[in-house]
């Protein structure tokens, strides 16, 4: 029942920025892990950045400094602010969460259906 949905995608110039949200729905005794991955045309699925439920960050080293990554717990979402974008950022981005939906189940990794960013002059 749990379902993750993208949105905030679209075209940009180089230079550019987006804002990324992704709502989580559906039974969730508590969101662990989240984050963003993208997939570009012949590359596999890699990771954007990423965030504990305490708010520590991972970004990769080609976004570091331009990305942002930010969760609402009470919200139950999660965000993704990118500035400067480049051409190389164009991509499908996929938003993750490790959630555990019962108290007595563990843990499992949930996936949205993505959203286009494109980046072009």
């Amino acid at each position: 029942q749990v379902q993750l949905v993208e949105s905030g995608g679209g075209s940009v110039q180089p230079g550019g920025s987006l804002r990324l949200s992704c709502t989580v729905s559906g039974s969730t005794f508590s969101i662990e892990d989240m984050g963003w991955y993208r997939e570009s045309a012949g590359n596999q699925r890699q990771l954007v950045a990423s965030i504990t439920s305490s708010g520590f960050t991972n970004y990769a080293d080609s976004t570091k400094g331009r990305f942002t990554i930010s969760r609402d717990n009470a919200k139950r979402m999660i965000y993704l602010q990118m500035n400067n974008l480049k051409p190389e950022d164009t991509a499908v981005y996929f938003c993750c969460a490790q959630i555990r939906a019962h108290i007595w189940k563990t843990p499992h990794g949930y996936w949205g259906q993505g959203t286009q960013v494109s980046v072009s002059s």
